[in-house]
């Protein structure tokens, strides 16, 4: 699915192989656990809160007390090369370390991820405010994170993506006309933060092999892989000024899925189709959009985003999310 941020015109939308064969929609339909593209919300609330993507925080195991069943849980995290030491948040999301979505899970309880965030940017199915919304263990639609993460290309606006914009008889009279509803969910300058650090996934991050090697885009755009467990789900939100496109692939049944991290990973399996359909957008002219258009910075923005310590390429190719398939 892909809309555009600022009308919330749909542009693209396809729900499944062959409706012919298959009459289930997996856009507004089919919700399945998001994985890591769930992390964004737990950075966007502490940006809100004062962080910026260059702060440092220590990359270490975080381990969380469960009070009800007197245990603890720490989560699993790939970055063991840079483990103890301190690292930027935008290091942290762009290769989506756990340790680091922990550390802010801690200072932000989930249910105040889940109030402040994850509803008002769109997101109405239920979503367990545990600490294990690290992992994106709640089921959502695509169409929920496609209109959530235009949020982020809109300036903070949030915007209900829409079908139909007008209904005409057949001589052509406007019977009705429609627009999509909006509201402000975050702060502008929040948006902004949030789209330097998906900009770091890109540029340094889980989908920069595949973005800017395989399929040669060199556009300045955003976006976030996730990955379930045992492989079952493969995610990819892309954002870009103009359009913001999501892509889940998976099977009909949970128990359906890849045996090896290295094709089950989100950016195995979802990345490549919106890299195929970014460079179809983009060498069409007539969609009004086009690979120099550029993200605006707020009036008034001062503050320094390009953070001398990230590190990219620190872990190969296939190996960027081989821990967020343990959800012990």
């Amino acid at each position: 699915m892909a809309m555009e941020p600022g009308t919330g015109h749909v542009k693209a939308y396809v729900g499944g192989p062959n409706f012919k064969y298959f009459k289930y929609d997996h856009i507004s339909m089919g919700g399945r656990q998001g994985g890591s593209i769930f992390k964004p919300f737990l950075y966007t609330l502490a940006m809100q809160e004062g962080y910026t993507p260059c702060d440092k925080v220590p990359n270490v195991p975080q381990t969380f007390y469960d009070i009800e069943h007197d245990s603890t849980w720490t989560p699993r995290s790939g970055g063991l090369a840079y483990l103890g030491k301190q690292v930027t948040l935008k290091w942290g999301l762009s290769n989506s370390i756990n340790n680091i979505s922990a550390w802010l899970v801690k200072r932000f309880p989930p249910q105040v991820i889940v109030d402040d965030v994850i509803k008002k940017m769109g997101v109405r199915s239920f979503i367990m405010p545990v600490n294990s919304i690290i992992y994106g263990t709640s089921d959502v639609t695509l169409y929920e994170m496609v209109g959530a993460y235009s949020t982020y290309a809109n300036k903070g606006v949030y915007v209900e993506p829409i079908f139909v914009t007008r209904i005409e008889d057949k001589n052509g009279n406007v019977l009705t006309t429609f627009q999509a509803r909006q509201s402000e969910a975050i702060s502008e300058k929040t948006a902004y933060l949030m789209v330097d650090l998906l900009k770091g996934v890109v540029d340094g991050g889980t989908a920069t092999y595949r973005i800017r090697n395989v399929y040669e885009i060199e556009a300045e755009m955003g976006g976030k892989t996730g990955t379930t467990q045992n492989h079952s789900d493969g995610w990819y939100m892309g954002i870009t000024p103009n359009l913001v496109a999501g892509v889940w692939v998976g099977g009909d049944d949970r128990s359906i899925h890849f045996d090896q991290m290295s094709l089950g990973q989100g950016a195995s399996m979802a990345l490549p189709i919106y890299g195929l359909f970014m460079q179809k957008v983009y060498a069409d002219s007539t969609r009004g959009v086009t690979s120099l258009d550029k993200f605006q910075k707020p009036p008034n923005f001062n503050l320094v985003l390009d953070c001398p310590e990230d590190i990219s390429g620190m872990t190969k190719a296939f190996d960027y999310e081989l821990w967020e398939e343990d959800f012990k």
